[in-house]
């Protein structure tokens, strides 16, 4: 007995459709890959971040031989991330920018991440696409305790009917 998914289902998944995704997750992919090839360096985004502190901290943990030493195009790869998503909002598709989720919700979830990131060694981009891809059990545990996260506090937020 065959299951087969019906056409409605793949459209709550893929609003957009499944070419937008499937490319951008190739150019990450591919970006991940060219990067690690370039320089042994995995394409971790909040180690990107972090060595850019270098240039305004003296803490020792920014400073770090390899941080200084790459840090140069490791801004513009982090420059790269904030505007590609703002090339992408604002000229392909304008009014993405809005949302009715209140400031300081949004606020908390960001300083929220950002202890995570802490926590957990590093964020999704390091872990999800370059750890997994590259077999680390640190990385596949930390994937699957972000997916148990994740849909344990969808779940919870949605039962206590919280909306934005």
């Amino acid at each position: 007995m065959t299951m087969h998914i019906p056409l409605i289902a793949v459209n709550e998944f893929f609003p957009r459709g499944i070419l937008p995704y499937l490319l951008g997750g190739l150019l990450v992919g591919l970006g991940a890959a060219v990067i690690y090839l370039a320089t042994g360096i995995i394409a971790g985004a909040s180690t990107f971040l972090e060595s850019t502190l270098s240039y305004v901290s003296d803490v020792p943990r920014f400073n770090r031989f390899t941080y200084v030493r790459s840090r140069d195009w490791r801004l513009v790869f982090t420059a790269g991330i904030v505007s590609g998503a703002a090339v992408y909002g604002l000229v392909l598709n304008p009014g993405i920018w809005t949302t009715d989720v209140q400031w300081w919700r949004l606020l908390g979830g960001g300083f929220l991440v950002g202890v995570g990131t802490r926590l957990g060694k590093g964020c999704t981009s390091g872990h999800g696409v370059c750890g997994v891809g590259s077999l680390s059990n640190t990385s596949l545990v930390n994937v699957g305790t972000f997916l148990v996260v994740a849909i344990g506090t969808a779940q919870l937020v949605q039962a206590l009917g919280v909306v934005p």
